[in-house]
């Protein structure tokens, strides 16, 4: 008798959904802006901030297309960080501090889903930086938003 290969959840699944993100995202931009290396890159955001990028790390880890139905998609993140002159060290702080706040407000520790994780703000905030220096322009060809799965599957039940 065959069985049923049952499919690993999706990153956003595994993290707790959109509530998660939403709260990811909150307690970060709070953080953030108290912070004297990385919040003055911040100090005119919008309210609604947080709730964007929720959006968007929601949809990159397989969640609803939320970022791309309200916000335009990859091509509007990218445009977000034109001539922002970011430094590397602002870039690798903002990684960092996200990273602390993922375990503060108990994202998934597992190895398999910080893997991946990480790998997506790692690639994301490098492309970021690349984009925010003065005189780069952006193509056409930025759409879709990229899509983050397991590096590693997550272990599966193996119990018969």
């Amino acid at each position: 008798m065959e069985t049923e290969k049952t499919l690993p959840p999706t990153l956003y699944e595994w993290a707790g959904g959109e509530e998660a993100f939403k709260r990811l995202t909150t307690t970060f931009y709070t953080k953030v802006l108290a912070d004297p290396l990385i919040g003055p890159l911040f100090a005119g955001m919008a309210e609604d901030h947080p709730q964007y990028v929720a959006w968007c790390l929601s949809e990159v880890f397989g969640g609803p297309k939320s970022y791309t139905e309200h916000r335009g998609g990859h091509r509007h993140l990218i445009m977000q960080h034109l001539n922002r002159h970011l430094s590397e060290q602002q870039r690798a702080h903002w990684v960092s501090v996200l990273l602390e706040t993922a375990d503060e407000i108990g994202l998934p520790a597992d190895p398999e889903f910080r893997a991946a994780f990480v790998s997506y703000l790692e690639w994301g905030s490098r492309i970021a930086l690349a984009v925010s220096q003065p005189g780069v322009e952006i193509g056409e060809d930025l759409d879709p938003m990229p899509h983050w799965d397991w590096i590693v599957q997550p272990p599966q039940d193996t119990t018969p």
